[in-house]
């Protein structure tokens, strides 16, 4: 007897049994405090509302943890959506059936599967997370040498802003108290982390040749409190073995990547069928509801002599007002001619003033521009104390190998962030001589008032 040849899993059926794997490496994938259950998914892939305020609770959590702010589980559940909504329209979500969401999060939870997902492509959010939340044992800082520029993901989003939000109105000396206490804050941050650098310095430096390392040579914060206090070991040993169990499963979701969102293809398709069947109800109601006209009415003839009369008036009307605009352009193009000629003298002078400024400008930034282009640093990097070198003292170790190229001195660091100081100091009086110009001609064209400056 010939045997039989065994049947070929179809794609489906893989994706089937590698989709619970996928999910669960997903969910192990995230930060401890809030990682929701497998189940959780599942139910918002089918709309069930019961896993809306699961998913509401889980993405509070997580932009929390990406924005560095604090949150707890009590927070009110009509707060954390606010904020969600803030947050994905921040990093330019735009799908407008999550913003008419209810605040009760009584329903909506695919669309915040959608959301999630969205997140987790186009942010990158478990790399976030995992750099953020990592067991940190040695002294950090976070150094950005990068240009200020927008994401493009952020361009073009202002339409789609929450309707939450302050008033049209909004009083000035509010906005000066805030202002005030802005900087207030900063100056009391900016006093914190200069005393935290003299510790820290005070630590690397008694503790200098100390450490088994001879690249770095002394010890950091946490490992000066484990010289001291032996006991937190097991502290710091349960940490270390829940981030290596988290990074397993973002090397296993990594695998299982391509699974996941097939998955979500059909999740997609589902929601697009129903939105079809949707509309075509919609149609059959419309249809449906439209009484036909099987019968002359007696009042019909009346009432249609009447919108036939009103039509015409209406046109009438129409085409005299399209006249009246005309004239009225034709008029205000003869001013507005005149008035250009007019200002054409008197507006050379400031426009060449203006030019003059930003050629200025341009030049100072040129030799910036001309020289060789240095690779931007962004990110976490690590303090390290350098007693043999006394033109650079401290340094900033970017990666774990002991190449000194990976190093980068702290006063060069300093250099690059003075340079940009300065260009945006000038680039900020250019756009402040701009507004007080523009203030200026529109103060102009206001009679009887006076303007009186701060």
């Amino acid at each position: 007897m010939r045997r039989r040849q065994p049947e070929q899993e179809q794609p489906g059926q893989q994706r089937g049994r590698g989709l619970p794997a996928a999910v669960g490496a997903l969910c192990r994938a995230l930060p401890p405090r809030a990682r929701p259950a497998p189940d959780t998914l599942r139910r918002a892939r089918f709309d069930r509302p019961q896993a809306s305020l699961d998913f509401w609770r889980l993405l509070y959590a997580l932009l929390k943890q990406i924005h560095g702010g604090k949150w707890t589980e009590s927070d009110a559940i009509d707060n954390q959506i606010r904020f969600v909504k803030s947050a994905l329209w921040y990093h330019g979500y735009g799908r407008p059936e999550l913003y008419r969401l209810p605040s009760d999060g009584s329903a909506g939870s695919r669309e915040l599967l959608l959301a999630f997902s969205w997140l987790v492509h186009r942010i990158s959010l478990l790399e976030q997370l995992l750099a953020r939340n990592r067991v940190k044992t040695g002294d950090e800082t976070s150094v950005c040498t990068c240009e200020d520029a927008l994401p493009n993901s952020q361009k073009s989003t202002t339409e789609m802003a929450p309707e939450y939000g302050l008033g049209d109105r909004i009083d000035v000396r509010y906005l000066q108290w805030l202002n005030g206490r802005l900087r207030f804050q900063w100056r009391s941050l900016h006093a914190q982390h200069q005393e935290q650098c003299k510790l820290l310095h005070k630590i690397h430096l008694f503790t200098s040749g100390s450490h088994m390392d001879q690249i770095l040579g002394h010890f950091s914060v946490t490992e000066t409190d484990l010289v001291r206090q032996p006991e937190n070991y097991k502290q710091l040993l349960q940490l270390l073995e829940s981030e290596t169990m988290q990074l397993e499963a973002f090397l296993e979701w990594k695998q299982l990547e391509p699974v996941y969102w097939q998955w979500m293809e059909t999740v997609l398709d589902n929601m697009a069928e129903e939105g079809n069947m949707c509309e075509s109800q919609d149609a059959h109601v419309e249809k449906s509801g439209l009484p036909k006209a099987t019968s002359r009415c007696p009042w019909a003839d009346g009432l249609t002599g009447q919108i036939d009369r009103l039509s015409r008036d209406l046109t009438t009307l129409r085409d005299q007002l399209r006249k009246l605009v005309t004239h009225r352009k034709a008029a205000w193009c003869e001013k507005v001619k005149t008035r250009e000629e007019e200002l054409q003298k008197e507006a050379f002078s400031a426009a060449a003033r203006k030019i003059q400024e930003s050629v200025e400008l341009k030049l100072l930034d040129l030799t910036s521009l001309c020289a060789p282009e240095k690779k931007k640093m962004h990110g976490s990097c690590r303090l390290v104390f350098r007693s043999k070198h006394p033109a650079s003292k401290t340094g900033f170790d970017g990666c774990a190998s002991k190449e000194p190229v990976s190093a980068v001195s702290a006063a060069e660091v300093i250099r690059d962030l003075q340079l940009r100081k300065a260009s945006l100091g000038r680039e900020l009086k250019q756009l402040q001589e701009e507004c007080r110009r523009r203030l200026d001609e529109i103060a102009e064209g206001l009679d009887r008032v006076i303007c009186i400056p701060p």
